[in-house]
């Protein structure tokens, strides 16, 4: 046989051993009444969503719906969608003016109190205009941002942070800055007007950030948000964050030689503190964390108490970004745990941070503060008095 006929003669067995495999494989998919199988799936596909009798949880599904990529793929062409009647109640097209829905909506409104009253009817704004901002703060990329929560009367404390834990520089050979973030004080909630001293320290130190928006318990996302806002715009190389209230106390030494020894990967999505699990919202009016089952149900996810956190700078862009798919909710700590969720992550819990601080009878040892990364609260003269025992070296401790 030339070899012609032979290639011929293999490529027909070839052939012949194909069909034989595609009807036997044919045959075992068929079920034994001769029909074949069909995967019919128990329960229905997609799930027409109820609408939430709970104000938040109402507008985070609204939310949740328009992030949604089929949904948004069916917006942007020409498909015909069409939306639940509740989610087109969008409120007034300026996310600014006050939401006049809300106190038809959340029954109970008129007892909250007047701060929380202001956030729900201003729930939806999250652009407020600038006053003071200090652009070059980052221009050295510095690998520690250290950004204080504090209010315009502050002017005792943020000076004890200046010349203590949050001392602009270089500490164990990295470079350290510090932010001050701050909103404005009205009137109707009883502040003098200190805004010529504030705009003198603000020359003066040149660390003061500064919003035009009601600077309220109730309003701490709203700064959450902003300086998320003005890190992805003015320190996006900024490595690493600690962000916290201007009553702690923060051991920076103990904080950068953390941070130098993490591996990369671990470094990415860093964000430890003080980790709460398995809390939800208060209903006692008379305690600060009320919030009532009218604006919201379910459990909190896992956050780290917001007396102060660590966390990256790659991981703070990130939740810049996942912000914009989380509704502001009244209490900033949780609020930066639902955003950590939309990312797939949840806060890692450290020793260090004690944002419940530490017992009486231990807060005159210069060596337990010399093991922990974070205290809660510390007056200015407490800061003044702990610090050098943290810088000293001569001090001996086990």
């Amino acid at each position: 046989m030339s070899a012609g006929r032979r290639k011929l003669c293999v490529i027909m067995m070839l052939n012949v051993f194909v069909c034989l495999l595609v009807c036997v494989t044919w045959n075992l998919r068929r079920h034994k009444s001769g029909r074949h199988k069909v995967r019919i799936p128990s329960e229905r596909f997609w799930h027409r969503q109820e609408e939430s009798k709970s104000f938040w949880n109402k507008e985070q599904q609204r939310l949740d719906f328009l992030f949604n990529p089929i949904v948004n793929s069916l917006l942007s062409s020409d498909s015909l969608i069409e939306l639940p009647d509740w989610l087109n109640n969008t409120g007034p097209p300026d996310l600014c003016e006050p939401d006049n829905r809300v106190p038809m909506q959340i029954m109970d409104y008129n007892s909250l109190p007047k701060g929380f009253q202001d956030f729900l009817l201003h729930m939806r704004c999250r652009t407020y205009p600038m006053l003071i901002n200090q652009p070059h703060i980052c221009k050295g990329k510095p690998f520690l941002l250290l950004a204080v929560k504090s209010l315009i009367p502050h002017f005792d404390r943020r000076q004890a942070i200046r010349e203590t834990w949050g001392r602009a520089g270089v500490i164990a050979n990295r470079s350290v800055v510090t932010v001050f973030l701050l909103g404005n004080t009205l009137p109707v909630d009883h502040f003098p007007d200190l805004l010529g001293m504030l705009d003198h320290e603000a020359k003066l130190h040149k660390d003061v950030l500064q919003w035009d928006y009601r600077d309220t318990f109730y309003n701490l996302t709203l700064k959450e948000v902003l300086f998320l806002e003005w890190f992805s715009e003015h320190c996006p190389h900024g490595q690493f964050i600690l962000k916290g209230d201007d009553d702690v106390f923060v051991n920076t030494v103990r904080i950068v030689d953390l941070l130098e020894g993490l591996p990369e990967k671990k470094a990415k999505d860093l964000f430890i503190g003080d980790v709460i699990n398995d809390a939800g919202p208060h209903r006692n009016r008379r305690l600060k964390y009320f919030v009532p089952e009218s604006v919201f149900v379910g459990l909190y996810p896992t956050y780290a108490g917001g007396g102060g956190y660590l966390y990256s700078g790659e991981l703070a862009l990130r939740l810049h970004n996942a912000s914009r798919q989380v509704v502001l909710y009244p209490i900033d700590d949780v609020y930066t745990g639902m955003c950590l969720k939309k990312l797939g992550l949840a806060p890692e819990k450290h020793e260090g941070f004690r944002t419940f601080g530490i017992d009486a009878k231990y807060r005159d040892n210069p060596c337990v503060y010399r093991n922990l990364m974070l205290v809660h609260s510390c007056t200015p003269q407490e800061m003044l008095a702990i610090w050098p025992w943290i810088i000293h070296p001569e001090l001996a401790c086990q």
